[in-house]
């Protein structure tokens, strides 16, 4: 969801960009009724603000085992993990590759995520990559896959 920056002021606090297209992706998941969870390792307010802004009920802030926490959304959701599409960009999110039914990197991932993704867009995180696999779910792509 970001470009992987933190920005700091003077005074120490900090906040982050986020791309406006990847936010109209994802209302656009959920108008048409897809469920969408948040989990991020930081604990950063502005990522709470901007998911509750996007209308995502789901959100998980400093989940250090996203493998095991997804496990339970799931569980408590009824959602299989093998209907998941999962994206991320750092080795905190290589646990969750192998257990959900398409794992997605960012084009400017660690190199470890691009190659245990299923697949990598085209657009750079926090600048479009969230929105190409929106655009790519609901226009009915017959296979993401590459």
């Amino acid at each position: 969801m970001t470009d992987g920056g933190v920005y700091v002021l003077d005074d120490g606090s900090e906040f982050r960009r986020f791309s406006i297209r990847d936010g109209l992706g994802l209302k656009r998941l959920i108008e048409n009724g897809i469920r969408v969870a948040w989990l991020s390792n930081g604990n950063s307010q502005t990522a709470l603000h901007r998911a509750r802004h996007l209308g995502i009920d789901e959100v998980h802030l400093g989940v250090e085992d996203k493998a095991t926490h997804l496990e339970g959304i799931c569980e408590s959701t009824g959602i299989p993990l093998i209907a998941v599409m999962f994206i991320g960009d750092d080795l905190t999110d290589l646990s969750v590759a192998s257990r959900v039914g398409l794992f997605c990197a960012p084009r400017d991932a660690a190199e470890q995520v691009r190659n245990a993704a299923d697949y990598v867009t085209e657009a750079k995180g926090g600048h479009g990559a969230v929105r190409e696999l929106c655009d790519l779910l609901l226009d009915g792509a017959s296979s993401p896959v590459t």
